[in-house]
């Protein structure tokens, strides 16, 4: 609208200053124009009075929060209409009631999901703080966005989409029996267990070497329980700020205790369940008390809520951890054996073009001690030289013995380290008796 047609329907309202449509044409042309006199002069018409769909009150509001007067603005947004929720939304963030803000601004969302506002989603969860900078120098007013939401604890620890079972993940039957006895059957048959008087949940914690299963474990242990799976990584609960880490932890907690029957599956534990004797930071500590708070402490009920903790390094868990009703069963996950070699590599050659003298049986043949993560190196540097013949003859060549064959000399097991390790800490720190199956695998394959 240019100016000239602005001025005449300004002067033909002041005419008529009773014309409802009028004034709402002339006030969203100057709420465009952010012309605030023109606005305060508008909202002092009789025709407002006689504005009473939502739509036309939604512009009357928008009026009044221009020219600053907010409450006023509030009282005209009193329907249930998303529109109108999202604009109560933003009056109610500027008045510093940040509370109402978030409920109005969910609400809106899920009336309808059209209306999200990522900006104003992110300025609703952000937060002030002060950091202090020593003495004598101003603390810092620093705007941060960490506040753990129910939806950021959602997005954090999501299960996932495909559940898979014992039968997805190759070899470990000895592992997979006693999961079976001491996690799957609490949760298959609850009415034995309960006239028992024997409580489903508790804590597992599995150890071994990188890449040989552990987070696949499980995942296919949820799927087995047909629970709920939540996977918390480390970057989910460490925070900067003091005392952020301790709160999301518990927000983590409640939403799988909320959940129940579920598995809360906590990769790298020892990132944060370390020993607190060796923490540099007294923050490292808190955060270690507040685990096991969660884990066993007065207040919590963690009925029908598995804690699986997966690490590399169980040596370095602070040993509070171990005590009966926190972590008390330790699951040694060791490196595949011949059988479960030639299952995986079986599983990882399926579906590629495979020559007709390459077989499973002879690469679980030549790779002892290979993990399952070795293995799909394995293959897939051959699959890498494959391709590479393909492009060079212009046509498909199949992955053959001679590429894996190649692959066998440039890939090497990653394991002999972490059981080097291992059998130090087995023969020279193991009065508790817990690395007693680390042993035994050693014993068993001649690295004793």
């Amino acid at each position: 609208m240019d100016d000239t047609t602005f001025e005449s329907l300004k002067t033909a309202l002041s005419a008529g200053p009773n014309n409802p449509k009028l004034l709402l044409v002339v006030l969203h042309e100057a709420l465009a124009r952010r012309d605030e006199a023109t606005v305060a002069e508008l909202l002092d018409y009789q025709a407002v009075h006689a504005c009473s769909d939502p739509a036309d009150r939604r512009a009357l509001a928008q009026g009044f929060s221009l020219i600053g007067k907010r409450e006023r603005a509030l009282e005209l947004l009193g329907d249930d209409a998303p529109e109108s929720l999202l604009e109560r939304s933003k009056l109610l963030l500027a008045l510093d009631r940040k509370d109402e803000a978030q409920r109005a601004y969910a609400d809106a969302v899920a009336r309808n999901p059209a209306l999200e506002d990522l900006e104003l989603k992110g300025v609703l969860g952000a937060q002030v703080r002060e950091i202090k900078r020593g003495e004598g120098r101003p603390a810092l007013r620093v705007i941060s966005n960490d506040d753990t939401a129910q939806s950021e604890i959602n997005r954090l620890i999501a299960p996932p989409e495909e559940k898979i079972k014992f039968d997805d993940v190759g070899g470990l039957g000895d592992v997979k029996k006693q999961i079976t006895r001491k996690i799957i059957l609490p949760y298959r048959k609850p009415s034995l267990f309960q006239r028992f008087r024997r409580r489903t949940g508790g804590g597992i914690l599995m150890y071994g070497p990188p890449g040989c299963g552990k987070t696949l474990l499980a995942r296919a242990t949820a799927g087995e329980c047909d629970a709920e799976f939540f996977a918390v990584a480390i970057s989910d609960v460490l925070d900067m700020y003091i005392g952020e880490s301790e709160r999301k932890l518990h927000a983590l907690f409640e939403k799988a205790r909320s959940s129940a029957p579920a598995i809360l599956f906590f990769d790298e534990l020892e990132a944060l369940a370390g020993r607190r004797q060796y923490a540099r930071e007294g923050t490292s500590s808190k955060l270690v008390s507040q685990f096991l708070a969660e884990m066993d402490g007065f207040a919590q009920n963690n009925g029908g809520v598995l804690i699986l903790g997966a690490t590399n390094v169980p040596w370095a868990v602070d040993g509070a951890f171990r005590r009966p009703g926190r972590f008390d069963r330790m699951l040694f996950v060791p490196p595949p054996d011949q059988p479960a070699r030639e299952q995986i590599v079986a599983g990882l050659l399926r579906d590629r073009p495979i020559a007709p003298e390459v077989s499973a049986d002879f690469i679980a043949k030549n790779t002892s001690g290979f993990s399952g993560a070795d293995l799909k190196n394995l293959v897939e540097t051959a699959v890498d030289e494959a391709i590479e013949e393909s492009l060079e003859q212009g046509r498909e060549s199949p992955v053959t013995k001679t590429h894996l064959m190649r692959a066998l000399k440039d890939v090497k097991p990653t394991t002999l380290e972490w059981l080097t390790t291992a059998r130090n800490h087995a023969r020279y720190s193991n009065e508790a008796g817990h690395y007693d199956d680390v042993l035994a695998f050693l014993k068993k394959h001649g690295k004793a």
